[in-house]
């Protein structure tokens, strides 16, 4: 009797290891993932995502899927203009990650004038993001964001039309040339 209750418990103990290896913390790679961004460092990404990740803005009925190589060029654009990523909220439903998240930089504050506030969802494949959605903007002016950007398009195609196109851009270089030409806007 006191052998089965031995064998019992050893059994029990060795289902529950096997089951915490297997449990994913899925909270720690979304803030991992997050902290990486605020870092803009490009070489932790690789180890957080897919070989390839899907964006998607649901508001704006837009998608983007990156190859890992892709992504991390869009990293080097992204950090060109010194972000600030604050995870607001931050739970685990299920399978994915549900994030509150602030974010502000240099672009950011030039067109919007303020932090751009969103509700993200990360979707997971084992320990990897697979994808990431924006649900819902719920700091983001549309008209602001888009009054400023028509003007400051307008007036650097007027006057500085060797630098057209680099707002669509997303590489090291766009960003360099997109805060050239918001210093010289400033500048007018």
């Amino acid at each position: 009797m006191n052998k089965i209750i031995v064998l019992l418990f050893l059994t029990i103990g060795f289902i529950s290891c096997k089951n915490s290896e297997k449990e994913i913390d899925k909270l720690k790679i979304a803030k991992q993932y997050y902290k990486v961004l605020d870092n803009s460092d490009d070489t932790k990404i690789t180890t957080l995502l897919t070989d390839s990740l899907l964006t998607r803005e649901s508001q704006y009925d837009y998608e983007q899927t990156f190859s890992l190589n892709e992504y991390i060029e869009w990293l080097k654009w992204d950090s060109a203009f010194e972000p600030t990523y604050d995870i607001l909220q931050i739970e685990q439903e299920n399978e994915t990650v549900k994030v509150k998240v602030s974010k502000t930089d240099k672009r950011i504050l030039f067109l919007h004038e303020e932090p751009i506030v969103s509700y993200q969802v990360l979707r997971f494949n084992k320990d990897k993001i697979v994808s990431v959605e924006t649900t819902e903007y719920i700091i983001f002016n549309d008209s602001t964001f888009v009054k400023n950007r028509t003007k400051f398009l307008d007036w650097i195609n007027k006057n500085h039309p060797n630098l057209n196109g680099f707002i669509h851009v997303q590489t090291k270089s766009g960003a360099t040339k997109y805060l050239e030409a918001i210093e010289l806007y400033k500048n007018r």
